[in-house]
């Protein structure tokens, strides 16, 4: 019997080499993150994966590409938000320039769900701020596959927004700035979690940073249509 057009082909259950591998790479992230590259051994990724130490030689070639394959990891992860929320690099900027206004304010939301509340983000924010002290090749992987295609595309939609030129140093300073100021409530978390009086920083309270952010970012954007003639 023929399967019917609408047949789903179920997906394919994940194999036991594809979990070892999957658990060493986010057993690397954290380590890396925490330790750094050379405070951190195989035996002690191994362990944290549960996995046979050998597994690291076997699926990556060793501990170099298991930092490469973790650096790849977070370019899917943050390639796939990034494209949520602003679209593929090569999309065309928003049609105008309110519906890019809203559409900066709607990614301004999103990055602060992902990097303020979501428990993901630490280990990435942590690897990736090792990265940015001391560069290795893997910030080369992470920089030329989300972080700088990310700012261009922000610079975009800004230039539509405001009429500033995407690749003005003004430009692009103030998308690090608004970038800026979502990731030190991940960095900083300790910090606002005692000023602030809360016990953690979940949904509810990463709702309150988005609300204060898009505050910020809409007095910008006013400040801009305000100085034009």
């Amino acid at each position: 019997m023929s399967k019917s057009p609408n047949a789903r082909t179920p997906p394919r259950e994940a194999s036991p080499a594809d979990m070892t591998r999957a658990a060493l790479i986010r057993a690397a992230l954290k380590l890396f993150g925490r330790r750094g590259f050379d405070g951190t051994s195989t035996r002690e990724i191994a362990a944290e994966a549960k996995a046979n130490i050998g597994s690291i030689a076997y699926h990556f070639g060793g501990k170099e590409g298991l930092r490469a394959a973790a650096a790849d990891y977070i370019v899917d992860t943050m390639q796939a938000i990034a494209g949520q929320a602003i679209g593929a690099a090569q999309a065309a900027p928003p049609a105008n320039a309110e519906a890019a206004q809203a559409q900066l304010v709607a990614t301004l939301e999103r990055m602060v769900t992902f990097i303020v509340a979501s428990p993901e983000a630490d280990e990435i924010v942590q690897f990736v701020l090792r990265e940015l002290s001391h560069p290795t090749a893997a910030l080369d992987r992470i920089y030329a596959g989300v972080l700088e295609p990310t700012h261009r595309r922000l610079g975009l939609i800004w230039e539509q927004a405001t009429g500033e030129p995407a690749e003005s140093e003004a430009t692009r300073l103030t998308v690090f700035t608004l970038i800026g100021q979502v990731i030190y409530f991940r960095i900083g978390r300790e910090a606002v979690m005692r000023r602030m009086g809360w016990r953690e920083i979940g949904e509810a309270e990463a709702a309150k940073v988005a609300a204060v952010a898009t505050d910020n970012l809409k007095a910008m954007l006013a400040a801009r249509k305000g100085s034009k003639p």
